[in-house]
């Protein structure tokens, strides 16, 4: 078995979050560390406020890597990793906070189930609501018109109607899950390189979908670890979702960019695992559903709303 000098290495992409950057990465600091070593790199995409002066000044521990351009957040991540030096390796946006527990006790898990290929954990947003994007299911054709139609929020526990988020399923216990969001996802470091790492061809969004994808066909758990949680400040970064649109860090033209980034990553991920499996007409119209809905949210975003 190689070596490794760390137990743990925390990625972290940042894209002009210095604040929220700053506050993650204090959190790790204060967290409870693995006992067999911390590291943590922040790999860069070319931001243009003075993130990474922040990081060199206030964490010079820990490894800081800029890129020249907006590299996406796949590439970007796989960047991070192969700079790293650890045993298991744990995903995490740069707009979460990281509460005392949050980084050992599912690293023990981990490592105490060998057939496990991933752990997540409770993320809640800033209302205390649950984030359900880190509790999901396949975006099946059914899923996917029963989320894109609202039948998944009218009947939210309804195992037929909320196959998506799995509104059914108990999240106070431990159990296994087809999806976890790269918000947060630990993972042995072997197994991330064997599966092909992250799939450089999406830009943002449906990366962490096809990452858990390949998991599961590897043979490997997905597991919902709710013993520890964090706090998750969703699209604080990216200005996509309405509980923090009016403070995100995005500007409009970035907003268009990461909305036609997410329409184009339910395409991939259908050509790519679902094109073959479903009916020709089936897939046709969800992927027009998708490209509909992701011209409405592009057009949004234009009109500076």
């Amino acid at each position: 078995m190689s070596k490794f000098k760390n137990d743990l290495a925390i990625i972290i992409v940042n894209y002009n979050t210095r604040q929220l950057l700053d506050d993650c990465l204090d959190s790790i600091y204060r967290a409870d560390s693995p006992k067999g070593g911390l590291q943590v790199v922040v790999v860069d995409n070319a931001s243009t406020d003075d993130s990474m002066e922040m990081v060199a000044k206030k964490y010079p521990s820990a490894i800081s890597i800029k890129n020249s351009e907006n590299l996406g957040f796949a590439k970007a991540n796989n960047i991070g990793v192969n700079a790293a030096d650890a045993r298991y390796v744990l995903f995490l946006n740069s707009d979460t906070v990281i509460k005392r527990y949050s980084l050992v006790k599912p690293l023990k898990y981990l490592k105490t189930h060998p057939r496990v290929g991933a752990v997540t954990i409770k993320l809640y947003l800033k209302d205390g609501s649950i984030d359900y994007d880190n509790h999901r299911g396949y975006p099946t054709p059914w899923a996917s018109i029963s989320k894109f139609l609202g039948l998944a929020k009218l009947f939210p526990g309804s195992i037929f109607f909320n196959s998506y988020h799995l509104g059914f399923r108990k999240l106070d216990k431990i159990h296994q899950i087809p999806v976890a969001a790269g918000s947060y996802l630990m993972m042995p470091t072997k197994l991330f390189k064997d599966i092909g790492m992250w799939d450089e061809t999406y830009f943002f969004y449906g990366e962490d979908i096809d990452l858990c994808y390949r998991i599961n066909e590897a043979g490997y758990k997905i597991i919902y670890y709710p013993k520890v949680s964090t706090l998750h400040l969703r699209g604080a970064s990216s200005g996509l979702r309405k509980e923090n649109a009016k403070t995100a860090v995005s500007n409009k033209a970035h907003k268009i960019k990461l909305a036609k980034a997410s329409a184009e990553a339910w395409k991939i991920f259908y050509q790519k695992f679902y094109s073959k499996r479903y009916p020709f007409f089936v897939t046709a119209l969800v992927l027009a559903g998708m490209t509909i809905k992701g011209r409405l949210r592009v057009w949004k975003y234009q009109l500076g709303k």
